[in-house]
């Protein structure tokens, strides 16, 4: 049996630090290449094979990923803040880092995390690039609201963003100068191209083959519409690697950390650890599903009644996750049971 290699890699944007390490601890090489695709198949001619590697998650990390899959034994990407934790040293560089990299690996003590198929991580791409957009869109929508704030300008807050009445505000209101003009036609210009890129981005993702079947079975919840369950399956990627509710709950960022000492427990806040794009749909998701479930209604009655609206929100907005959860791992659609065959069943 051939003696095994381990790689710790150190990426940047134009330098990837690496060192090469047998399974005792000797370095066999270490150095720096540049973060080009020809440099890494050069270097990987040069690698001692069978070779493993990991690396930290970063933003450069997908396309390298991808490249160095094919050809090694393992390939793993580390959690940064976990790895941060057991890799802390007074010292630090990019050869120091790439070493200790390789230590945790060879000591099978890497913190290693999810990372989703290339399929994945390119649809996902899309769909938060949609997400930009939207607030762009949100932004320029408030800056109409500013400019004619800014000019004493009265308007009907609930009907500004319509295309006849925006015109006809700009025709027919005396206040509105005409270098005034040209600034909020430019907004609204921008406002209905961005609506419309907006429009085809989610359409696309709706009718990629990949996604259809999943999205359908997702929305088949209540108060689960298409972006909900869009970005779920995106974000989400394989559902099966969540074994409990709870540890989903937690990787949405729907629960807040614990510390405990001694007889003491302490509930903190919302953690800071999550995946921001899911807790942010999940949660505007949960304020309006109430008016599509008597159950989710009621939930958030009950929780309502105890003081606090945002804990009833986020109720809701856990027990949408169990649903979400139960849907995808089942692959069947949700099925909705009335008062009298629950109590029956």
């Amino acid at each position: 049996m051939q003696p095994m290699y381990y790689i710790g890699l150190d990426v940047h944007k134009r330098i990837i630090s690496y060192c090469v390490k047998d399974g005792s601890g000797q370095i066999y090489a270490e150095g720096s290449i540049p973060a080009t695709r020809f440099d890494l198949d050069r270097w990987m001619k040069a690698l001692p094979r069978p070779w493993t590697a990991a690396m930290e998650a970063t933003m450069f990390t997908g396309w390298i990923y991808d490249h160095l899959k094919p050809h090694a034994a393992v390939l793993k990407v580390a959690h940064p803040l976990m790895l941060r934790a057991i890799a802390a040293a007074k010292k630090k560089n990019d050869r120091i880092d790439a070493n200790k990299i390789c230590d945790c690996l060879r000591c099978d003590f890497l913190p290693e995390c999810y990372i989703a198929s290339t399929a994945i991580r390119e649809r996902r791409r899309t769909l938060r690039y949609r997400n930009l957009l939207v607030r762009q869109m949100v932004q320029m929508k408030i800056k109409i609201s500013s400019l004619l704030m800014e000019a004493g300008v009265n308007y009907n807050k609930q009907r500004l963003h319509q295309a006849g009445y925006f015109r006809e505000l700009l025709a027919t209101n005396p206040h509105i100068d005409e270098g005034l003009r040209a600034l909020l036609r430019q907004c609204r210009e921008t406002v209905v191209r961005l609506g419309k890129t907006e429009s085809a981005l989610v359409r696309s993702l709706r009718q990629d083959r990949m996604l259809v079947e999943r999205v359908e079975r997702l929305m088949s919840i209540p108060a689960i519409g298409p972006i909900t369950a869009l970005t779920w399956a995106l974000e989400i990627g394989e559902v099966q690697r969540f074994s409990s509710i709870k540890k989903a709950v937690s990787y949405c960022g729907l629960c807040g950390a614990e510390k405990s000492t001694g007889n003491t427990v302490q509930r903190t806040p919302l953690s800071k650890q999550r995946n921001k794009h899911l807790q942010t749909t999940l949660i505007e998701a949960a304020k309006m599903a109430p008016r599509y479930s008597p159950t989710l209604a009621l939930l958030y009655d009950r929780e309502r009644q105890k003081g606090n609206a945002n804990r009833a929100t986020l109720a809701v907005a856990r027990k949408l996750v169990a649903y979400l959860i139960a849907v995808d791992r089942g692959q069947t659609h949700f099925l909705v049971l009335d008062h009298e065959v629950r109590t029956a069943a």
